[in-house]
Order: structure tokens, then C-alpha cells, then sequence
């Protein structure tokens, strides 16, 4: 059993994590502000080219409320919502095997500790995402992803996709997490992501809506 797929998944979560908890604070700090500065970057210009195409622009984000060693996106969200008026949805567990569920949220919603102790909003149900940014604890440059093990993105992601709703999927990320090298090989249930975003750049490219649309 010491060799099986399950034992080597989870040896690898525990060094990605022990990786990312090597991380000087003041890198992190700064590596998150500057992958909150590329992806509003990515955001505002995609936004303008669809809409100087006539296409229509995505207004919905689902995005996620960081953990303490993930990359806080939460100063980005607001302004999103605030400035930019955007919908922005955060993640609910309904279930061990359930996809998720997005709520909207905004800095006023009320919010409570979910499942595995993470905040969840109570607004209500949100529409069907038009960018989905999932965390990414580890990554290859084809964009698979390594993520805590339970599946609810998989699930999720699986679940839009077989519903035939058009999304984009991005992978938030450490560049600590670069599986590049390794002998990793994704399940053939891990969903595939569209990009991933570190704090060193993107190592899968944001992908150009104008070329979706």
C-alpha cells in the first residue's frame, strides 16, 4: 500500500505544503500583490477588447476566500465589486461528494466558517460563473492541478462543463508549486485548468477571450 496512487497523492500534498510554509512572509506579501495586479491586468483588458468587439463581456467571477498560506485575493475582490462592478461568488461545501455551490458575496455579506473551517458567504446563490479562479497547491505547465484532495473543484468544473456552460478556469498559485521535473502524473478524473497564475508570472498564459468569444 506504500506505493499506491492514494499514499504518493498525499505525500506530495504534504511537500507542497511544507514548501509553501517556507516562504519568507514578505515575499508572500509582495508575490500576492503582484498576482492581484496581473490578473485585474488580464481582467480589465480582456473586459475592454470584448467590448470594443461587440462581445460579450464576463461579469461574473467566482473566486475563493484565501487560507492563511494561499495568496489573499480578498483586496482585489472587493475592488472588483466596488469599482469595477463586477458579481463576485465565493464557494460553499454542500457536500463530501457534491460540487460546489457559489454564493455572491460582497464586503458587506455576512459570512461563517464552513466546512473544513473555511469562510463561506450568505448571500444568496450566484449564476453561473464566467471565470472560475480555483486554488492551485501544485501545477504542471499543461495546467494540471494539484489541489487538497477532496475533488470539489473537479467536481465542480466536471459538472459546468457537462452542463455545456461556457467558462474559463484559472489556477491560483505559489510558483513553489511547479511540478516541472517531477515524475506527476493527473488522475483521470483532475479537470485540466485554462491558466495558472504565480507569483513569478504565468506559467500556463492567460488565455485571450477575444479568441473565445
Amino acid at each position: 500500500m506504500s506505493n499506491s496512487i492514494e499514499n504518493k497523492s498525499a505525500a506530495l500534498r504534504t511537500k507542497l505544503k511544507q514548501l509553501r510554509a517556507a516562504q519568507n512572509p514578505t515575499d508572500t506579501r509582495r508575490g500576492a500583490l503582484l498576482m492581484r495586479g496581473r490578473l485585474f491586468t488580464w481582467l480589465a483588458t480582456s473586459r475592454a477588447e470584448l467590448a470594443e468587439a461587440g462581445k460579450p463581456v464576463p461579469k461574473h467571477i467566482a473566486a475563493f476566500w484565501s487560507l492563511e498560506q494561499e495568496p489573499d485575493l480578498r483586496p482585489l475582490l472587493s475592488q472588483l465589486v466596488e469599482e469595477e462592478g463586477i458579481t463576485v461568488s465565493l464557494p460553499v461545501v454542500t457536500g463530501d461528494d457534491a460540487p460546489l455551490q457559489f454564493r455572491l458575496w460582497t464586503p458587506d455579506t455576512p459570512m461563517v466558517k464552513g466546512a473544513f473551517g473555511i469562510e463561506e458567504p450568505q448571500g444568496p446563490q450566484a449564476p453561473a460563473p464566467d471565470i472560475i479562479l480555483v486554488p492551485t497547491l501544485g501545477f504542471t505547465r499543461q495546467g494540471d492541478r494539484v489541489g487538497y484532495g477532496k475533488g470539489h473543484y473537479d467536481r465542480t468544473l466536471a459538472a459546468l462543463r457537462d452542463q455545456g456552460h461556457r467558462f474559463v478556469s484559472l489556477g491560483i498559485a505559489w510558483a513553489c508549486g511547479d511540478l516541472s521535473g517531477t515524475d506527476y502524473q493527473p488522475a483521470p478524473h483532475d479537470f485540466r485548468l485554462d491558466a495558472i497564475l504565480t507569483d513569478k508570472g504565468w506559467p500556463v498564459p492567460a488565455p485571450k477571450l477575444l479568441d473565445r468569444a
